[in-house]
């Protein structure tokens, strides 16, 4: 169950020591693992972490390196394992250095949104490979993490004879003398870089951000059709193909990039996919870094939250969700003179299209992601999990959790690939059956993620481990209603 977390704004005081006073809080919460935003040295006083340039200092805003190691000491002592979010498809636009000593750090050879990519394949790029492989392992051996999610790989370029990304998991885990658990970003969709050997240990990286999972409980529960939410609208085949084998797009054309995108992916077992609800992108890409309760009903929530946070797949949380919070997860960033002003015109004008923000008095209303006061509105306000509405999200995450840690994780622990078959009754109704051949268990889930009625779905039993919403009338279920049930296989 991981839990993820920007260390400037997780508390307060912005630091790696202020977050070890909410480490208890956390392991009660039910969370094992915390996934940390970027923490490289970037420029200026505040950053998501993605614009990192000196790959190997942890920024000192946060602290000092020691500090970072004490943090990761004490979530291990909680028993709380710690991966790190790492980005090695690009550098930061300011203070970045590199390129006047060591040129070949960059090739014009490929091209990524941020310009020339980092030179993984072109003229003397082993010295560039070997920099950023070793800085993998640094992370890992020098500060005793237990991971690392490797940001954005579909704009890693690399036509080499051996990938970057092959060659950083292989060199990884030959040095490793500890479980080491590897997490892509990848908007290719590539299964086969989550592949595994014959005892079920991943042969290179371990699971992988499932968006697809996110844009089909998006969309259910918000009815959002814009961009990319637009290839996931009214498509229960893609809510149940999600729920029961990792991507929705499995080569199929997807109508937004205009090309086939993702490759065959029932084979991989379900702990190959990390789940969410909400993220740090999917929040603060939004123009005012909306959370969900804020574009959709409770109702709604409660459903999509039920059913991601009890999936066999890995869940993650992103802080705050577990109360509900109000506060926006904005963009923010602190650059001097005229890149400033060009992020600030920039972050405006990339939402010229949308019919919203037509009005160039609409997007003055955006906010400046160089403002102190955006940075600040991100920050999480903690009295605010102590007030009615919000304890009682937080005081529903908690049961919820527990029925995870005590009926689905004994379970899950045995599934393989081709665990799960789904059927679709109707716009947002969906039955997916997980099949546990070690000792003939099924988990069922029944869930109507619409705002109608639907008919069809399974009979209520003795083994329902948790219902959301309105209770089911026979195989008839009300809108935003969960189900999820845990019962013996008729092997009849």
């Amino acid at each position: 169950m991981l839990y993820e977390l920007h260390v400037g704004t997780f508390t307060t005081e912005g630091t790696f020591l202020a977050a070890i006073e909410k480490l208890d809080y956390l392991v009660d919460l039910g969370i094992t693992g915390i996934e940390i935003m970027p923490v490289a040295d970037f420029a200026g006083r505040r950053n998501w972490g993605y614009d990192g340039v000196l790959l190997y200092a942890p920024d000192s805003t946060y602290g000092l390196p020691d500090d970072f190691k004490r943090l990761i000491e004490a979530a291990h002592l909680r028993g709380l394992m710690v991966i790190l979010d790492v980005v090695y498809n690009h550098f930061g636009p300011d203070g970045n250095f590199l390129p006047k000593y060591a040129p070949q750090i960059f090739t014009d050879h490929h091209k990524t949104p941020w310009g020339d990519a980092v030179n993984y394949d072109s003229e003397q790029s082993e010295v560039v490979r070997e920099f950023i492989i070793h800085n993998a392992l640094y992370w890992i051996e020098e500060f005793n993490l237990d991971g690392l999610r490797l940001d954005a790989v579909h704009a890693i370029k690399d036509d080499g004879p051996k990938h970057l990304l092959d060659e950083l998991a292989e060199r990884v885990r030959e040095s490793a003398t500890r479980p080491v658990h590897l997490i892509l970003e990848n908007e290719s969709n590539q299964a086969s870089r989550l592949t595994r050997n014959e005892i079920g240990e991943p042969k290179t990286y371990t699971a992988q951000w499932n968006d697809d999972m996110h844009h089909v409980l998006h969309t259910a529960a918000t009815l959002e059709t814009k961009g990319y939410y637009g290839d996931y609208k009214d498509d229960a085949e893609k809510l149940g193909r999600a729920l029961a084998q990792g991507f929705a797009f499995q080569g199929e054309v997807m109508e937004c990039i205009g090309s086939e995108r993702g490759e065959p992916s029932a084979f991989l077992p379900p702990s190959a996919f990390v789940a969410f609800m909400q993220n740090h992108d999917q929040i603060g890409n939004r123009a005012f870094g909306e959370r969900i309760n804020a574009i959709a009903s409770p109702e709604a929530v409660h459903a999509v939250a039920a059913v991601y946070l009890l999936l066999p797949q890995v869940p993650m949380l992103f802080m705050g969700e577990e109360w509900g919070s109000s506060q926006p997860f904005p963009f923010f960033c602190d650059f001097e003179g005229e890149l400033g002003d060009l992020v600030r015109k920039g972050r405006r004008e990339e939402f010229a299209s949308f019919p919203e923000f037509q009005d160039p008095e609409q997007r003055e209303r955006i906010p400046d992601p160089q403002a102190e006061e955006t940075f600040l509105a991100g920050k999480l306000d903690w009295a605010q999990a102590k007030e009615e509405v919000h304890a009682e999200w937080l005081a529903w995450y908690r049961r919820i959790l527990r029925v995870r840690r005590k009926e689905i994780i004994p379970f899950a622990s045995h599934l393989g690939g081709h665990a799960a078959a789904y059927e679709v009754l109707a716009t947002g109704a969906v039955v997916v059956r997980f099949s546990n051949t070690e000792d003939d268990m099924q988990l069922v889930l029944a869930a109507n993620l619409s705002d109608t009625s639907n008919e069809g779905f399974p009979e209520p039993g003795e083994s329902s481990v948790w219902q959301e919403g309105p209770e089911p009338e026979g195989r008839r279920m009300r809108p935003w209603s969960v189900r999820w049930s845990l019962l013996q296989q008729d092997k009849r």
